[in-house]
């Protein structure tokens, strides 16, 4: 069996086509793989095998976080440990979800219409969350005693309440909440279903099939680079339901209950439940144990085997930022409702004689002393079966509902008959063109962006007293705390072995070779760097770097490689984890395997971005060990080969056109960094950035890879002050992109910097903004910045 690192090295030298494209590298191209053609076939595309190792580290450290819970696990025996085993971890995904503010002491709440039905009412409601962001809700209630239809139930003096959490597939108005939000109010409940960030009346985008998803995944990345969550919104403006169902007088506080659909609604309502005590039950689908994706029957040994923690996705909700890092894996947030009472979740069959978080939800409940407090409810099929066979449904289906009447009956002595005569989804609209023009809601989007610029002017307000070392310092400190480990190796150099760098059979008409090493950056991890190096020593030092990884360099940009080259400077081109040969295969959209990679990253406690530059930082480790490049003398290089957006272009809907082309600021975005950390870095090119994450909040489409996405990143100001704080080394910025990944003018890009030039106009003079340069004046720009 190949060693990773023997298999990433062969994939890099697969990769190399691209070296033809300079006529002057091209002979020594089969030198470089003894006793093969550089141009045999692959029997893999190039990227399989140096992909792997980045999925292999991944899954190795998700598979240490299921073995530390599990050995943390084994050491619990009573309630106290139980206690001090799960406070820190509610407490850090509390932290997790970004900052929260104020609640107000009286929710303001504008009823808009009532509507009668046979044994129930409907207010439509609408409720100010936060400031500026407006739920609309359905607040289904008993008739009134004098209205009320013979099937009815006489509602109690206090009334029992219910908040649903609706699915990612449907809004508020869909038939199966409208069903349980009659049936529960007939029966004498308040039932209150309002429409989840982004859905509804709240979507600030087109309709169309499925593009709710699409915004959920938006508005995900853009909370997350404020410094907030999907999450913490959800759970925020649930909250806040319920504290419009409590200003009501005849609301049983006993008797509280929160419901979240299969497909996206059970995370939020498992989180709110553990973080809002005031919910007496919750019914969380779909989370915490088995998945409708996962095995089943379960394995014997699920005990020893289950995946407690999963894996990434395009779902925010469900792959929480720091889960794995801090311990909160999604059967300790289900877990810590006890000794509130559970109803345990499943769409479809459940394996429950298997299932090792339900035997850990009874042991919890044991040690509370109250086992009858947990229940549960399942379907029948699998995912992958279809009705009838299989029990799929938007939210929550009558087959799933069956086992909550019974348990809510047993403990809140609600009993409920099946009812179902939904209305019109025009009737269930709650804002009216003069409550919307007396409230005037507002996008999303401007929103996040007040939030952000508040940030940015905070972090700005405590570097503004600081000398240019300090802000430096500060600036390092802080990005440091969102990127995770930045922290370099020292690097092995594997391969290839000196006897396949044959420099006296290069033939180059000029004085030049080239060079390629693997470093193993940590084990298991190597990344290839293809040196091109004038003759001499101690050369100036150009380090390139793009998500495409070397090959378009020296398609795209041979002229200026062969121009440093010429002026005696050195080109290295690394391949940092995850770009180049080892980029995943397909796309980098939404539900692609990099976005995948990327959100287990942030559950792991880490980001992608910082690994790379933790890889750049190593690369430049070794580098300084060499006798043929002066490491004194360099400059960073991020380059961007994506394809931006046309003016005047409008996004399709889902299925229907070419998806739109998202930016890829990953080189621009390492050389930032790299120079922030590395103070030898003499200067700075980025081309194909935006002009600050600020740039990601100011349209409700967010065209930028996952990977590319920092938390919290406007609470460390933005790549403004970054610049800024890098003078008095030059940094030359071009081709700049908005958030829609749509090419920004020069005199636009630079309007974007003037509030960071106004205030530094010291450190403003020390960068350019320009229209795309040509190859032979970047070099001549990086050859002076270098003298």
């Amino acid at each position: 069996m190949k060693s990773p690192l023997t298999a990433n090295r062969r994939a890099f030298l697969r990769g190399t086509g691209a070296l033809c494209a300079v006529p002057w590298l091209a002979p020594a191209l089969s030198d470089f793989t003894p006793g093969a053609s550089a141009a045999a076939p692959a029997t893999a595309p190039a990227s399989t095998d140096a992909t792997r190792q980045l999925r292999a580290d991944l899954a190795a450290r998700q598979h240490a976080v299921n073995a530390r819970d599990r050995a943390e696990w084994a050491q619990l025996r009573s309630l106290a440990d139980w206690e001090r085993f799960v406070a820190p971890r509610i407490a850090a995904l509390r932290r997790s979800l970004g900052s929260f503010p104020t609640p107000p002491e009286k929710l303001p709440v504008h009823v808009t219409r009532t509507i009668s039905g046979a044994g129930f009412r409907i207010e439509n409601l609408v409720y100010e969350s936060r400031p500026g962001v407006f739920v609309t809700a359905n607040l289904y209630l008993p008739a009134p005693p004098s209205a009320a239809a013979p099937a009815s139930i006489a509602a109690p003096a206090k009334l029992p309440a219910l908040v649903i959490i609706h699915s990612h597939h449907n809004a508020k108005t869909q038939s199966e909440l409208q069903d349980m939000g009659m049936t529960w109010a007939r029966a004498g409940c308040a039932v209150l279903v309002p429409d989840q960030a982004g859905y509804g009346e709240r979507r600030d985008h087109p309709p169309g099939a499925r593009q709710d998803y699409r915004f959920r995944y938006y508005n995900a990345l853009q909370l997350h680079t404020l410094g907030d969550s999907l999450m913490g919104w959800m759970v925020w403006d649930t909250s806040r339901g319920l504290d419009a169902l409590l200003q009501r007088a005849n609301i049983d506080r006993e008797k509280i209950i929160l419901l979240g659909s299969v497909a996206g609604g059970g995370d939020p309502a498992a989180v709110v439940g553990a973080l809002d005590r005031r919910f007496t039950c919750v019914a969380p689908f779909n989370f915490g144990g088995p998945q409708p994706e996962t095995r089943f029957p379960l394995p014997d040994d699920a005990a020893a085997t289950f995946d407690y923690l999963g894996g990434g996705s395009w779902e925010s909700t469900r792959n929480l930022l720091r889960s794995g890092s801090d311990g909160f894996l999604p059967w300790v947030i289900v877990a810590s409702l006890a000794p509130r009472r559970l109803i345990y979740g499943h769409e479809f069959s459940w394996d429950r004689e298997r299932d090792p978080v339900w035997r850990r939800l009874e042991q919890v409940f044991a040690w509370h002393g109250v086992p009858e407090n947990l229940a549960f409810t399942h379907g029948h099929g699998r995912l992958s079966g279809r009705p009838p066979e299989a029990s799929h449904c938007n939210n929550i289906g009558v087959p799933h509902r069956q086992r909550i009447h019974a348990a809510l009956e047993k403990w809140f002595g609600i009993r409920a008959t099946e009812y179902s005569q939904p209305l019109p989804a025009a009737d269930l609209l709650c804002f009216t063109p003069e409550l919307r023009e007396r409230l005037r809601p507002r996008p999303a989007h401007e929103i996040y962006s007040e939030l952000g610029a508040a940030r940015v002017a905070a972090l700005r307000a405590k570097l503004a007293p600081l000398p240019p070392p300090a802000q430096r310092a500060l600036l390092q400190t802080e990005w440091a705390k969102l990127l995770g480990n930045v922290t370099p190796s020292k690097p092995t150099a594997v391969g290839p072995a000196p006897a396949w760098v044959k420099p006296a059979d290069l033939e180059n008409p000029g004085t030049s070779r080239a060079e390629r090493v693997v470093l193993e950056v940590e084990p298991g991890l190597a990344v290839p760097l293809l040196l091109l190096l004038p003759a001499g020593t101690r050369a100036p030092l150009v380090i390139a770097l793009a998500q495409h990884g070397h090959a378009k360099f020296l398609s795209d940009r041979k002229v200026a490689l062969t121009e440093l080259l010429a002026r005696g400077i050195a080109v290295c081109l690394p391949e940092v984890r995850g770009t180049g040969a080892s980029s995943p295969e397909g796309s980098r959209e939404m539900r692609s395997e990099a976005t995948s990679l990327s959100a287990t990253e942030l559950m792991l406690g880490g980001t992608l971005l910082g690994a790379r530059l933790r890889d750049l930082r190593s690369v430049l480790a070794h580098l300084r060990t060499r006798a043929d490049v002066n490491t004194a003398r360099v400059a960073l290089w991020g380059d961007s080969f994506a394809p931006v957006n046309p003016p005047g272009f409008t996004e399709p809907l889902i299925g229907e056109g070419r998806s739109p082309h998202a930016s890829e600021p990953l080189g621009g975005l390492l050389a930032l960094f790299g120079a922030l950390f590395e103070d030898d870095v003499r200067a700075v090119v980025a081309r194909g950035i935006f002009p600050g994450f600020q740039s990601l909040l100011r349209a409700p489409f967010c065209h930028a890879p996952h990977d590319a996405i920092i938390p919290g990143a406007l609470t460390a100001g933005d790549l403004l002050d970054l610049a800024a704080a890098l003078a008095p080394r030059p940094v030359h910025l071009e081709s700049l992109v908005d958030g829609r990944n749509l090419a920004l003018t020069a005199t636009a890009a630079r309007t974007a910097f003037a509030s960071v030039t106004a205030s530094s106009p010291g450190a403003a003079a020390t960068w350019q903004i320009t229209e795309p340069t040509p190859d032979r004046a970047l070099a001549a720009w990086l050859a002076q910045a270098l003298k």
